[in-house]
């Protein structure tokens, strides 16, 4: 019979639970299953879920509602770029209760990848179809665009998957592999907003810059890491070159650009209104 230990290594090689079904396919027997449980190494959540007793509240939840991770919460997992949000969201079959537990939000929308009903993560496609529901569409990019960057999908893949829904469509669309990082997505859907068009990653002086907009006004994007003070001397070196070559460069960090957009606008906009851009 194989071991307690056993089970449990390869429940948190799962992420850390399991039906019970996978647990027999990987050659753990019923027994093996119960002495397990009544050690407390393994919670049976629900009649075929188990999950190891270290298990993240987020996958226990998962289990519990019979359900997979999904949508933001998958995505954070992934170490993609994600928006601030609250609650735990699992993906459930759409003839699954309607009761919605507190702190959890249920999607029973179906993605376009099928997925096992004993899994207890959507695959990634799902999730940014999810994505694409769930949150505002500037957000969504942002999501979509981290996935991108981190080359776990490709746009050309994105843009041939028969999306169910018109915002993942337009967010297939859209998405790129320009920006390198979510706030540089939403900095260029705020110049859209405004007919704007901005040209990324653009090299200038042996260096890509964030955008360009027209011929001359540069915009760098400060993400969310803050610099160190070496890396900030290497960006006033680089502004101020640019501007010993006739760029005007406009500097904004993620604060200003995630929550206080107008700002961010009517800079832009008195700039191109001077002829800076030109």
């Amino acid at each position: 019979m194989r071991s307690t230990t056993e089970l449990t290594h390869w429940l948190a090689a799962q992420g850390g639970g399991a039906h019970s079904t996978a647990l027999k396919a990987a050659g753990f027997s019923t027994h093996a299953i119960r002495v397990a449980v009544q050690r407390g190494a393994v919670a049976r959540v629900r009649r075929s879920w188990l999950v190891a007793g270290d298990c993240t509240p987020d996958v226990r939840r998962a289990a519990e509602a019979g359900g997979r991770l999904t949508c933001v919460t998958a995505a954070a997992r992934a170490n993609l770029w994600t928006p601030s949000h609250e609650g735990i969201h699992i993906a459930v079959a759409p003839t699954a209760s309607r009761v919605t537990a507190e702190g959890v939000h249920l999607h029973w929308a179906q993605g376009p990848a099928p997925v096992g009903k004993a899994s207890l993560f959507d695959p990634l496609v799902n999730v940014l179809f999810q994505v694409a529901r769930c949150l505002p569409m500037a957000e969504a990019l942002c999501v979509w665009e981290s996935a991108i960057r981190q080359k776990s999908v490709h746009p050309a893949v994105l843009a041939r998957i028969q999306w169910r829904g018109e915002a993942a469509r337009a967010i297939a669309a859209a998405a790129s592999d320009l920006s390198d990082s979510g706030v540089e997505t939403r900095f260029v859907l705020l110049m859209r907003s405004i007919g704007v068009a901005v040209r990324q990653q653009v090299w200038i002086d042996g260096h890509p810059v964030d955008g360009l907009i027209g011929e001359h006004l540069v915009v760098q994007i400060d993400g969310f890491a803050h610099h160190q003070a070496r890396d900030r001397r290497r960006d006033l070196s680089a502004d101020a070159r640019l501007v010993l070559l006739g760029y005007t460069v406009l500097r904004f960090d993620y604060y200003q650009v995630l929550f206080q957009p107008e700002q961010v606008i009517a800079v832009i906009s008195a700039a191109i209104a001077q002829g800076l851009h030109r």
